[in-house]
């Protein structure tokens, strides 16, 4: 294994380390474009495809001036701006096969994917340590394991991820011991993300209602009807959630998503007594059980010690003897007096009026636009996916693959970018998750184990500061209205969501992190695989065509440059790249060879200084 001394000359990075910090905090969305690299430049690396890209890397005529882009991507730089949008990154295989489609055909392509199960790779998983010792079993560490294979290889790219934005509206979270205790449950919480995320918003919005996990996560899970005498009254979590994070927001909106405003002032969506009434829908629900609706199994899921094996992937059921009788009035709506309790009837009722509430086209578009496209969407942008909500052309509400259709192929979002503009809605921070992914995606790794341990990645000054499924509370790793203090783009107006993990010691940790990831792997280290002893990270990749063009430094930075940046590169950040890497001394090699290990060192070093100083600039980190 290579020594740091070897992979990595240190020299000139803690300046472009501070450089990027201040860049980041304080011009959130800022940077630009800048002109592409000579045809020269990329001839030098000796690769007719660097010089097929920066051939194609530049703006079509149907993505400027306002013109309507068409379904084709006319370039390199526009199928993987689009690819950023609707996978975790460009990767070679789907960028081509875009070309082949065009936008609307790959959509449908993506559609028609047969759906990844996390919960069959994690059984599969725990099968193969019981093997081995029937003592142990599988845990979260799994869900992550197949979180990052799908991420970075899975064939329903699209699929996976919504559920990754998904999972950022939805939220639960293994920090919970209640979750981090059933990985099984929570590898099917992602299956779940992913089917019902191409169905339609109700249904979606009642496999959440209805999940053990959300249940257990927002504490209504045998949440009882009301006693006087004892004073309980039902638990309020998912019916303050379920209209503030879920569906309807907080203040009342225009079809556009900006807030309704009476005599000056917004609107609230609901009161306290909205809640009080909403949360008495969410009582009588429990586990799955053989003996259900057995009060034991209501408080234990289990009856006799006999249970379901898989009551906390099953929906709830219903326990009639403990939901409310009482009136429910929420939201303009009255479930009367039950003389007979019927909790599905009443779910029925809460869950309807949720989805059909006029909030939550706006709410949830504007959300997944921002989780997907950019942080600051226009209010024509939000009205147009907002109408194909409401009706998705053939009179379905809430159909979830219109609205992620109308997401990424609005004009805003297929347009180019100009920086100069009052207003970019494609311009969003790269969360630390992302940024990963896509490099995974741009320079393919393998997995010596096969599993894909990038493992947890909490860490905020040695790692991501964010690990998949580990919010820190319901309410996401980051708030949708987000303001940066201090930044430009707080000055501009322009909410920066993902800049809430922003901050001097997490853009530090980015650069220390990327700087072990690109001389060293990702992931944890291996021991024995097989009969196979690795004493490396678990993901590693053949460098050989990157180090052959390392000669040619003009080459080298326009290839990586293109490959992380697809023509967001501006000629300053390639000079500066340029310089670092040419400041690597390669020496000649000899007659007889003698010194090929430290020509093949500093090779291997100018890649890694090419590659780590376009990982850490603002254009990389900054998604357009």
């Amino acid at each position: 294994m290579q020594t740091q001394s070897t992979r990595w000359p240190l020299a000139g990075l803690a300046p472009l380390a501070l450089s990027v910090t201040l860049s980041l905090l304080l011009a959130a969305c800022g940077g630009g474009t800048g002109t592409a690299d000579s045809a020269a430049a990329a001839a030098d690396s000796g690769t007719a495809k660097a010089l097929a890209l920066r051939a194609t890397a530049t703006n079509s005529p149907d993505s400027a001036g306002g013109k309507a882009p068409t379904d084709r991507p006319a370039s390199f730089a526009e199928a993987a701006r689009f690819m950023t949008q609707a996978t975790f990154g460009p990767s070679d295989r789907d960028t081509d096969l875009l070309f082949k489609l065009g936008y609307s055909a790959w959509i449908n392509y993506q559609f028609n994917r047969p759906s990844t199960s996390h919960q069959a790779y994690w059984e599969a998983a725990n099968a193969a340590i019981q093997a081995v010792d029937a003592t142990q079993m599988a845990g979260q560490a799994q869900v992550l394991e197949s979180f990052w294979k799908q991420a970075i290889n899975g064939d329903d790219a699209l699929r996976q991820r919504v559920a990754f934005a998904l999972s950022q509206i939805f939220v639960i979270s293994t920090l919970d011991g209640t979750v981090n205790n059933e990985p099984r449950a929570t590898a099917a919480w992602l299956d779940l993300l992913g089917a019902k995320g191409f169905g339609t918003y109700r249904e979606l919005l009642e496999a959440v209602a209805l999940n053990p996990l959300m249940g257990r996560y927002l504490t209504f899970l045998a949440n009882q009807k009301a006693d006087l005498t004892s004073g309980r009254i039902p638990d309020q979590n998912m019916a303050r959630e379920s209209m503030q994070l879920f569906s309807i927001g907080v203040v009342k909106l225009n079809p556009d998503g900006t807030p309704l405003l009476v005599n000056g002032s917004t609107v609230p969506t609901y009161t306290s007594d909205d809640v009080a009434g909403l949360s008495r829908v969410f009582t009588g629900f429990s586990w799955a059980c053989p003996a259900a609706p057995n009060n034991n199994c209501f408080f234990n899921g289990s009856s006799g010690g006999v249970s379901d094996p898989n009551r906390y992937i099953k929906p709830m059921v219903a326990y009639p003897q403990f939901h409310s009788t009482e009136v429910k009035t929420f939201l303009g709506t009255t479930i009367a007096v039950q003389t007979t309790p019927n909790p599905l009837a009443s779910l029925k009722v809460g869950l309807d009026t949720l989805a059909n509430h006029p909030n939550v086209g706006p709410f949830l578009g504007r959300q997944l636009i921002q989780r997907l496209v950019g942080s600051n969407p226009s209010p024509a942008y939000v009205a147009d996916v907002a109408a194909v909500f409401a009706n998705n052309g053939a009179g379905l509400r809430g159909d979830l693959k219109a609205v992620i259709r109308a997401v990424l192929l609005h004009p805003e979002a297929r347009a180019a970018v100009n920086v100069n503009a009052a207003n970019n809605s494609a311009i969003k921070v790269r969360e630390p998750v992302l940024r990963l992914s896509a490099y995974l995606r741009a320079f393919p790794h393998a997995s010596d184990t096969g599993s894909w341990r990038v493992g947890n990645t909490d860490s905020v000054s040695t790692s991501l500061g964010q690990t998949p499924l580990r919010a820190p509370s319901v309410f996401n790793f980051y708030r949708p209205g987000y303001v940066a203090p201090g930044t430009l783009s707080a000055a501009a107006g322009l909410v920066a969501p993902e800049m809430q993990l922003v901050n001097e010691t997490s853009v530090s940790g980015w650069v220390n992190y990327m700087r072990d990831n690109v001389g060293s792997g990702v992931g944890g280290f291996n021991g024995t695989v097989g009969t196979t002893v690795f004493n490396r990270r678990d993901l590693q990749r053949d460098w050989s065509s990157e180090m052959d063009m390392a000669t040619k430094p003009a080459g080298l930075v326009s290839v990586i440059t293109e490959k992380l940046l697809y023509g967001q590169a501006t000629d300053a950040l390639r000079l500066e790249i340029f310089n670092a890497v040419s400041s690597v001394v390669v020496p000649v090699l000899t007659a007889n060879g003698s010194n090929l290990a430290a020509v093949n060192a500093a090779k291997r070093a100018r890649v890694n200084v090419a590659l780590l100083l376009t990982l850490v600039a603002p254009e990389f980190v900054v998604q357009k």
